[in-house]
């Protein structure tokens, strides 16, 4: 054997040492496909204090299923990121805790098309975006409507329309507090309250994060949304 193919060899072992460490000491695991995607690469990532990080990725060439590895301290928002060198970037958040997640998807609907399986969380993000939705599709609708109307010229019914818009973004934010403060002691609360709800009136943000249990006052988003709470107060 050559000193390059011992080097060589020692690289390959080196780089599968580190993949099964990797994968022994990690406790969440990502595992899924991406139907019609032959050569790409995919990223686990997470949100870090100015940027997205990567956490562990995959080169895709030719083989249908892709694994990917990481340690979390308890349940979050990962994305999973898929690049194709087609100058787009495509994602897909989900929230993930220890164990594993599966997440199948295409290629042409990479986002869309995605199904995951996973975390109690995750099927209660599932369950608000289902309902979410429908409000979001209202919304475009009377959107459209008002743009039509504005362009016509008819005053009554822009302001119809408006006022039509502004109910559904108020029944909006009212679903989404009321599904945080039935979901108290879970994850998903203070993320919906962080995200899905920031501009709602910091009344209904204090009475979630009031109705929190202590668990989740004490996780991850439960303390980000406590500095929001405290820095509401220091404006009244």
């Amino acid at each position: 054997m050559t000193k390059l193919n011992k080097a060589l060899s020692l690289i390959i072992l080196a780089f599968l040492a580190i993949s099964c460490d990797k994968e022994n000491n990690a406790n969440f695991t990502l595992k899924g496909t991406v139907k019609g995607l032959k050569k790409g690469v995919v990223y686990l990532q997470k949100d870090g204090d100015s940027s997205v990080v990567d956490l562990d990725s995959m080169t895709i060439n030719g083989q249908r299923e892709f694994t990917l590895h990481t340690n979390i301290e308890e349940p979050i928002l990962l994305y999973l990121k898929m690049f194709k060198n087609d100058g787009a970037e495509h994602y897909i958040p989900f929230f993930a805790d220890k164990g594993i997640t599966e997440i199948n998807t295409t290629l042409k609907n990479f986002n869309f098309d995605s199904e995951i399986k996973g975390s109690k969380q995750q099927e209660l993000l599932d369950d608000y975006l289902k309902v979410i939705s429908k409000y979001n599709d209202q919304n475009l609708d009377v959107l459209e409507a008002r743009f039509l109307a504005q362009k016509e010229r008819d005053s009554i019914a822009t302001d119809s329309l408006t006022k039509l818009g502004n109910l559904l973004i108020k029944r909006k934010y009212a679903y989404t507090i009321q599904y945080a403060i039935n979901n108290k002691d879970n994850e998903i609360a203070p993320y919906l309250a962080l995200y899905e709800a920031r501009s709602a009136n910091p009344i209904f943000i204090d009475s979630i994060y009031n109705n929190l249990t202590p668990k989740i006052k004490n996780s991850f988003y439960g303390k980000k949304l406590a500095k929001v709470v405290a820095s509401n107060k220091s404006i009244e």
